[in-house]
């Protein structure tokens, strides 16, 4: 056991060359996994569970260090053991056929990250599983290969949890010692073959989320709502994770003054549940939220269609929206005709849409079809009939605090001239923002609220704790206007405007979703296997 942490001390050591310290780190790993109890079922001691994290940790360590030397990360690497144990002899199990499924390949992620050193900080939870193999983030970023990144990547990059595990053989007739190294899945397999025996695999499922860069969320919010030009650059909808189109997209909107890194907690406690990983894949969308929400709801569209092309999911979305967030997500299973045209434009409606082409923005941005692929909903303090604050003293210091993009004043421009009054009816001298789209006597919330939406729908509202519903206000929006006749379920949880994460607002959520793969009526099945990229 010393020779096993002694050579796992000595893989760490940065001034050594690469070659040297994988060859310590498969020492570390061959030597602990000699001591490891042959039994799987039988009681683990405390040196056989010393023997095993050596192991786990070499096994991880020397997998994040092996991808990033392309010299090494390859079959048949000759990697010399610096004890004198001989030569090992990288091998790697790929996926192919239905045995191996679970299997990353080992060309997918362009680079590795032990899961226990990723800073867990703002998540409540810690989702892990005891097992053997070293539990890795893996992240796949193109611009680790000197390419462009992947526009619909969150961050540049999607991560997944990754276990990776080493079989040892002995030597052959050229004395060299092959040494296999599988990546598993473990949200789609719990055991592999570890050490001559089915093995339950070691996993951290929070690692991958928590991963991603994260930043003061309520200047981050702030700021995207004012610096709308500067934040429009970045939006978008995003994969979270590998895709996979055998899983259900969840997509996440964040409300006003907010951004995506607000649902890290739900995403977490949703994979966290082990009746529902593996089963969904998650999307974020990243918008200005200072813009219109017309305006935002065209982009997510054309966003989604953009994605559906490259990424084309064999699965219907669920969409996950909060506050204005619900409202973009509720445009997305509209369709409008010219509902919104005409009570936008007024008298102007049937000139400007003589006058314009069908390919105009602001068309686009007020007719538009319901997506097909959109087949629920989920409500989280949503203003479907705004709110009194919009109009407010707060809601025009916000107003006044925003720079609109040029690229939407241009859409407008270009389509009504100089002149606001067509679009504002004469009351206002600057370009509407979201803040004035969330008023009550908003001419497309108003015209919104009277069209069928097109798609199965949940809602979560808060009332303070309060239990005067529907005498009751989540402090922003009133029961009033977040109610909805139609939804499928409606759950009033005792928080305020902010009870996305709340572990009852979580744990709806949570059941919603466990209808989507396990529909009424009908027994969960196993999980489906299928190979992984």
């Amino acid at each position: 056991m010393a020779n096993a942490y002694r050579n796992l001390k000595k893989g760490r050591q940065i001034h050594l060359s690469q070659t040297t310290r994988a060859g310590y780190y498969l020492d570390a790993a061959n030597q602990a996994g000699a001591l490891v109890v042959r039994e799987p079922d039988a009681q683990e001691t405390r040196a056989n569970r010393l023997a095993r994290k050596i192991y786990n940790k070499a096994s991880g360590e020397l997998t994040a260090l092996l991808r990033g030397n392309p010299s090494l990360w390859r079959p048949g690497a000759p990697i010399p053991s610096p004890t004198g144990s001989g030569v090992y002899q990288l091998q790697f199990v790929s996926p192919g056929g239905k045995q191996n499924h679970g299997f990353w390949s080992p060309s997918y992620f362009t680079r590795f990250q032990p899961a226990d050193k990723i800073n867990m900080r703002g998540l409540r939870k810690h989702f892990q599983q005891d097992g053997f193999g070293g539990a890795l983030v893996g992240v796949r970023d193109a611009r680790d290969l000197g390419q462009r990144k992947d526009p619909f990547a969150y961050e540049g990059s999607v991560n997944a949890a990754v276990t990776a595990t080493l079989n040892f053989q002995p030597p052959d007739a050229t004395g060299k010692r092959p040494v296999t190294l599988s990546l598993y899945d473990p949200t789609v397999r719990d055991k592999a073959p570890v050490l001559e025996q089915p093995r339950p695999l070691a996993a951290d499922f929070t690692a991958p989320i928590a991963s991603y860069p994260r930043s003061n969320e309520l200047v981050a919010g702030v700021l995207s709502m004012i610096q709308a030009e500067k934040y429009l650059k970045k939006s978008g909808v995003f994969m979270c994770q590998p895709y996979d189109p055998k899983r259900i997209p969840v997509i996440f909107i964040h409300g006003l003054a907010s951004t995506p890194q607000m649902w890290v907690n739900d995403i977490n406690e949703i994979e966290g549940d082990p009746d529902l990983r593996g089963r969904f894949q998650y999307w974020v969308v990243s918008y200005p939220s200072g813009t219109p929400v017309s305006y935002t709801s065209m982009r997510v569209r054309e966003d989604l269609a953009a994605i559906e092309k490259k990424y084309p999911s064999a699965r219907g979305y669920v969409v996950v929206g909060h506050s204005m967030g619900g409202l973009v997500g509720k445009m997305q299973a509209i369709t409008t005709g010219r509902t919104l045209w005409n009570a936008d434009l007024g008298e102007n409606a049937d000139r400007l849409y003589a006058k314009l082409p069908a390919d105009n923005a602001l068309k686009k941005t007020l007719i538009f079809e319901a997506n097909p692929k959109v087949e629920r909903l989920i409500f989280i303090c949503v203003p479907h009939r705004g709110s009194d604050l919009a109009g407010g003293t707060i809601g025009r210091i916000a107003t006044g605090l925003i720079t609109l993009p040029i690229t939407l004043v241009n859409t407008f421009t270009d389509a009504l001239g100089t002149s606001v009054n067509l679009l504002t009816g004469g009351k206002n001298e600057r370009w509407p923002t979201s803040i004035q789209s969330l008023s009550p006597n908003n001419p497309t919330l108003l015209a919104l609220d009277r069209l069928p939406i097109r798609a199965s729908y949940n809602s979560i509202i808060g009332d303070r704790g309060r239990g005067d519903t529907p005498n009751s206000s989540d402090g922003v929006v009133p029961y009033w206007s977040s109610h909805l006749e139609g939804a499928q379920s409606e759950l009033i949880v005792p928080g305020s405007h902010s009870s996305s994460e709340l572990p009852q607002t979580v744990a709806e959520i949570r059941r919603i979703l466990t209808r989507e793969v396990k529909p009424p009526g009908k027994a969960r099945g196993s999980k489906t296997p299928f190979t992984r990229p």
